[in-house]
């Protein structure tokens, strides 16, 4: 089954992890993806892998910080591909792992604006466009982390994934009536280049109740689920991902 025949899709952070592996799924399931990050080689690779396959993906290199680099890539799908769809806003950083105090002013914004901020001009950028093809869904990478608990270290990390529940509703409010849907991941722990080393990820599944971390793919396929129109009915809504994390205390 396709559940993205006919849609055009927007992935952030894709050169790896989470939104590579989101990326390939989308392309799979019939959409046309363009691809955001800032490792051209990595993108060309995933680009390259999309079109082996029989699908169409298209790169675009780039800082998701800059208003610059998302208007590129609205331009691509629209010039390209003929409208835009969905758009996963999924690009993120963990940042330096200091407490609160601890953290100067640039290391705070410098988690912030690669998590929250780019998602906010992700989105000023695809909702017109959006707006133009009928609709669409939009969906972002929130995290466990902020939103169940909050974790040593990891303060502005959690702050910003937090706001993106926030935006999420807040794009549900304003634009729910005229068709665009917005909708939160929270993702477990991961096995991305996020996740840390081996002594880092055994801790992190061992907070979870199926004692292991995900894999990209299965994050992946709840935010296909998001993106198409099995959820159509969803919106302004946080979908646990998270292996039981948030179910349990152990």
């Amino acid at each position: 089954m396709s559940l993205l025949t006919g849609k055009v899709a927007i992935v952030t952070g894709a050169s790896s992890g989470i939104g590579r592996a989101a990326a390939r799924l989308f392309a799979r399931h019939g959409a046309d993806v363009v691809v955001i990050a800032r490792r051209a080689e990595a993108l060309a690779e995933l680009v390259n892998e999309i079109q082996r396959a029989g699908g169409k993906a298209i790169a675009v290199p780039g800082d998701v910080r800059d208003p610059a680099t998302h208007a590129t890539a609205v331009e691509a799908a629209q010039g390209d591909f003929g409208g835009l769809h969905i758009a996963f806003n999924n690009a993120g950083t963990v940042g330096k792992l200091k407490p609160v105090a601890e953290l100067s002013a640039t290391e705070w914004h410098e988690v912030i604006s690669t998590n929250l901020d780019s998602a906010f001009l992700g989105t000023r950028a695809q909702i017109p466009a959006m707006l133009e093809s009928g609709g669409g869904a939009i969906v972002y990478t929130s995290s466990f982390v902020g939103n169940s608990v909050g974790l040593p270290g990891m303060g502005a990390y959690a702050s910003a994934k937090a706001g993106l529940i926030g935006l999420a509703k807040s794009v549900t409010a304003d634009y729910g009536a005229r068709g665009i849907r917005a909708n939160a991941l929270l993702p477990g722990g991961t096995d991305t280049p996020m996740a840390g080393n081996e002594g880092q990820r055994r801790w992190a599944a061992s907070l979870h109740a199926m004692k292991r971390i995900a894999e990209p793919d299965e994050i992946a396929r709840a935010a296909l689920f998001l993106a198409s129109d099995m959820a159509s009915f969803v919106t302004g809504s946080s979908l646990w991902v998270d292996g039981g994390n948030s179910a349990v205390k152990l």
